[in-house]
């Protein structure tokens, strides 16, 4: 009897324990982004803001080119998410449905693409990107995302594709359909969940980037919110109030982006990880 009871218990406590781990710096970062400053730096810590104001944020909004960087990254964030789900869509459908000479290496290169850290690149694509004459643009940036995100985006759609029946495609091409039509009236409606999980971890890993934009984007007008992020430290210190507020309004578009999608793309990553 204890035996079982503890083993119905124990699971229980590590989620627990482990939910508390992950949520509390969410919390802390929330909570001190409305914590007046004296709060903020006493020596003993204030749990729960009795004092709310929101001067931390007007102090980071207020920056200059705000707006700007809001622009860039969603225009840099969705295009990458947008590029990468388009060139995916054709490339895991040829993966998944043809067999051709060489397929076994190409699936390894994604892996190894997706594995490797990019960062040892970040050199020659500094020079490619010079001597293009294309520095303190979008439009790099836009292209090297879309390859950051392009080899889990395709690993993971591969997995959806080969999961879906062929004869129910064969079915659509014996009523008149063409491949073509086939894939996108009865392939495309079922890839619903992977496009949902590739599209989010896309986001997150566009939107967070930091490196790529530092080296290549001088140019305030061309740089990106995790730029923005860094402003609000100095050689005398750190405004830290103003670090959690601007953390705090970073990290809202992707909560709410996981609120709606988090159903569909749990169920999208874990069924493209086992099929295919």
């Amino acid at each position: 009897m204890k035996r079982s009871l503890f083993g119905r218990l124990w699971p229980n406590v590590t989620a627990v324990v482990l939910f508390i781990g992950f949520v509390f710096p969410v919390y802390w970062m929330f909570a001190t982004a409305f914590k007046p400053t004296g709060d903020i730096i006493s020596e003993n810590p204030v749990w729960f803001p009795t004092d709310v104001t929101f001067e931390h944020f007007r102090t980071a909004t207020d920056v200059d080119h705000f707006w700007t960087y809001v622009t860039n990254s969603l225009t840099v964030t969705g295009l990458a998410v947008v590029f990468s789900l388009i060139i995916a869509l054709a490339g895991s459908f040829a993966l998944a449905r043809m067999r051709f000479k060489g397929r076994r290496g190409f699936v390894i290169g994604f892996m190894l693409a997706q594995m490797a850290p990019w960062e040892v690149m970040i050199i020659a694509i500094y020079m490619i990107v010079r001597d293009a004459s294309m520095l303190n643009s979008l439009v790099p940036l836009t292209l090297f995302y879309t390859m950051m995100i392009l080899p889990f985006t395709i690993l993971t759609l591969r997995g959806f594709v080969a999961a879906v029946p062929k004869e129910l495609e064969e079915s659509a091409m014996v009523d008149g359909c063409t491949r073509a039509q086939a894939f996108r009236r009865v392939i495309l409606p079922l890839l619903a969940p992977g496009l949902m999980a590739t599209s989010m971890f896309g986001f997150i890993t566009a939107w967070n980037e930091f490196a790529l934009v530092l080296v290549l984007n001088k140019d305030a007008e061309a740089q990106t919110l995790p730029l923005w992020l860094s402003s609000f430290q100095s050689q005398f210190g750190n405004d830290w109030g103003a670090t959690m507020a601007a953390s705090s309004l970073f990290a809202i578009p992707i909560l709410i982006l996981f609120v709606f999608l988090q159903r569909k793309a749990v169920s999208g990553l874990t069924a493209g990880a086992v099929k295919g």
